[in-house]
């Protein structure tokens, strides 16, 4: 089921949002605010196990999703400005924002725009993947290469500038979703294709529950090459090949139990940009009340916590509050676009409409998903 909305300029419409999508958001955020209140709370076996499954394939959902709203990505001026107002400019005042509590708890402040901190470093990540959407998109295997790509990192130390172990690592996601179409989504859902992917994810939830204590933490946070996490390179690529694989078998189960209609939460599921963004200063609160928290009762209530914060942090009054931060309009640092000439039977071109067309931002919301910047 889709849902019209209405086009914010005359003479054109919009196309409608994808439900799957928006519940697949939702329920990933959920995931990760959840993951990260959780986080520190991994002395408890549950909530080690939990966390080790949740980090197989919570990012990995988003970046998928943002590959595959990213299609349209050209290096055309209107595409370029928007990519600078909806992920470079959020990420150094975010880069910034983070920074400061460090420095009024610590006295310590440091910020590297090279070098992410904490939360941020999707932002650079996603930054640098869009920016290489035509290059995949001119590839004949392309989803091969980035696959090698991926391998061939964890053989190196790489730098922490621009998050590289992540870019790279977790690249064939991105890629994945720039390879999916429609008619591959459609394929996910159905009856039966919501009970094999819920086959899927209980049988990985038993097997994380059997080897979380056998697998380092690092290989499910891709921020180490295979020798920093203490094994050699055969090895380190084919756990890195596992669980890539892992990670899209669990990306694909879990958009097959997705519901496929319009939620209460689907609205919600447009929005998690802020919820993405802004979790982190509740999560760096409740660190302060680890040692009452480090038991089987604390983690349900981080995990209940999580689930409300998420939500919250999606509403209207929300975004209202912080769109100035994550939806900044910074429209007046840049020139005015000289329009087409209008010459008699001259119909505007593929590049004025997409100038009017909203951008497909974190985690894949945006234009080609039938909304305009997320409205309250």
């Amino acid at each position: 089921m889709t849902v019209t909305v209405p086009a914010r300029t005359s003479g054109t419409a919009a196309p409608a949002r994808d439900p799957l999508l928006d519940n697949a958001k939702f329920l990933a955020i959920v995931l990760v605010v959840s993951g990260h209140l959780v986080e520190d709370l991994r002395d408890v076996p549950a909530a080690h196990a939990l966390y080790f499954y949740v980090y197989l394939f919570h990012m990995p959902l988003f970046i998928v999703i943002s590959g595959y709203l990213s299609r349209n990505f050209t290096f055309s001026a209107g595409k370029a400005r928007k990519l600078i107002s909806g992920l470079a400019v959020p990420y150094v005042i975010f880069e910034v924002a983070y920074s400061l509590p460090r420095y009024f708890l610590y006295g310590k402040l440091e910020i590297s725009l090279l070098d992410p901190y904490y939360l941020t470093w999707f932002l650079m990540s996603l930054f640098l993947w869009r920016l290489s959407t035509p290059v995949w998109q001119q590839l004949r295997h392309p989803l091969v290469v980035a696959v090698g790509l991926s391998l061939l990192s964890g053989t190196s130390a790489l730098p922490d500038e621009l998050s590289m172990n992540r870019t790279f690592g977790l690249l064939p996601f991105y890629v994945l979703g720039l390879m999916l179409t429609p008619g591959h989504l459609e394929l996910l859902r159905g009856r039966v294709a919501a009970i094999t992917g819920g086959a899927v994810l209980a049988a990985a939830l038993a097997g994380a529950f059997a080897v979380h204590r056998l697998v380092p933490t690092e290989w499910i946070r891709w921020r180490h090459s295979n020798h920093q996490i203490g094994v050699d390179d055969l090895t380190g690529t084919l756990i890195r090949l596992a669980m890539l694989a892992a990670g899209f078998l669990l990306v694909l189960a879990f958009l097959a139990l997705t519901p496929d209609r319009r939620t209460w939460f689907s609205g919600l599921g447009a929005a998690t940009m802020y919820a993405y963004l802004l979790h982190g200063f509740a999560v760096k609160v409740t660190e302060r009340f680890h040692d009452a928290l480090v038991n089987p009762l604390g983690v349900a209530a981080m995990v209940l916590l999580g689930t409300v914060l998420a939500a919250l942090l999606c509403t209207s009054p929300v975004r209202r509050a912080f769109r100035w931060a994550v939806e900044p309009d910074v429209s007046w640092a840049f020139t005015t676009l000289r329009r087409p000439s209008r010459r008699p039977g001259h119909r505007p071109g593929r590049r004025r409409a997409e100038l009017q067309r909203p951008y497909a931002r974190f985690p894949g919301d945006g234009a080609e998903h039938g909304e305009a910047r997320n409205p309250g």
